[in-house]
């Protein structure tokens, strides 16, 4: 191989541009550390158990690949087994608008003669219930141009679905960014789940797979970059930057972190904002009365003339 000689001036010079050229990703776990726990796939299993959409026969499939996959563990059956959704409508990610409608005469056939497909009816997602604080934190990296991405073991349509939420939510603050997705993808055949995965389960060592995979394709330096995890299966993902975050660790990842000096971050849920019901009304008026020393008549509080 060649080797071209070079002065000590051009040589920061090309440095200094390739590290002006780098660019600075948050990547962030999702199930425990932008939401609150439990997870949104088993949110969304109780969603298709509740509208019986899973085969009765999906949990015995559940139940022999759990025994197939346990001499890897029970993250692996717990991670990997989507068996429960064998032969489960998947999820249409396009626009619902987007139909039909412009071939379709009322009768239901298209302009050429053909019946028209029936349109897809998405089961319901569940709604992500993020913690105040991490739309904060992703406000936060937005604003600074940060490259945004949720590394999750989720199935792809739910984090979708869930960046999209997060995006709005921002939105309404006059925060603009996009967020992407690395999550578990599912194989699906004439769109429906077959209960097996595409790839494999992001989850553990994976994520860092992804991660640097991400990181090769947008130039990305990870030593500056950040992540955000939960658990002790994140800690391969914090350990993949340069500045790592537990955030409402377990107690394994806590020992993990201090021992190590990543942050610790303690993040709350938001505020819910709790209207009392009829009956409560009248007791909180009569018990502000009380103490305040102004009459009530049916519940209504009357304002003491200046």
């Amino acid at each position: 191989m060649e080797r071209k000689e070079g002065n000590g001036a051009e040589e920061a010079k090309d440095v200094k541009g390739s590290e002006s050229r780098e660019r600075i990703a948050a990547f962030f776990d999702f199930d425990g550390t932008l939401m609150a726990l439990p997870s949104l796939e088993r949110r969304f299993f109780r969603i298709l158990r509740y509208r019986q959409a899973i085969p009765a026969k999906n949990y015995f499939s559940w139940l022999g690949e759990a025994m197939r996959l346990l001499p890897r563990g029970i993250n692996a059956v717990l991670q990997e087994n989507k068996m429960y959704l064998r032969g489960v409508q998947s999820i249409d990610q396009r626009d619902g608008r987007e139909s039909f409608a412009s071939s379709r005469h009322k009768n239901g056939y298209r302009d050429d003669g053909q019946p028209t497909a029936p349109q897809r009816r998405n089961p319901r997602l569940p709604v992500p219930a993020f913690l105040a604080d991490a739309i904060e934190r992703v406000g936060w990296h937005a604003k600074q141009g940060h490259a945004i991405f949720l590394v999750t073991g989720t199935l792809e349509p739910l984090a979708s679905a869930a960046a999209l939420a997060l995006i709005l939510r921002l939105a309404v603050r006059g925060i603009t960014t996009s967020i992407g997705t690395c999550a578990t993808r599912l194989e699906e055949v004439n769109d429906r789940w077959t209960g097996r995965i595409v790839g494999e389960a992001m989850f553990g060592e994976a994520k860092v797979r992804a991660v640097r995979q991400i990181a090769a394709e947008l130039n990305l330096d990870l030593a500056r970059c950040y992540a955000y995890g939960d658990s002790a299966h994140d800690r391969w993902l914090l350990e993949a930057v340069g500045r790592p975050a537990a955030v409402n660790p377990s107690g394994e990842l806590e020992r993990i972190a201090m021992r190590r000096g990543w942050a610790i971050l303690r993040w709350m849920p938001e505020k819910k904002v709790i209207t009392p019901r009829r009956g409560e009304r009248r007791g909180i008026a009569d018990s502000v009365s009380a103490n305040c020393g102004v009459k009530t008549k049916a519940g209504k509080i009357s304002e003491r003339a200046g």
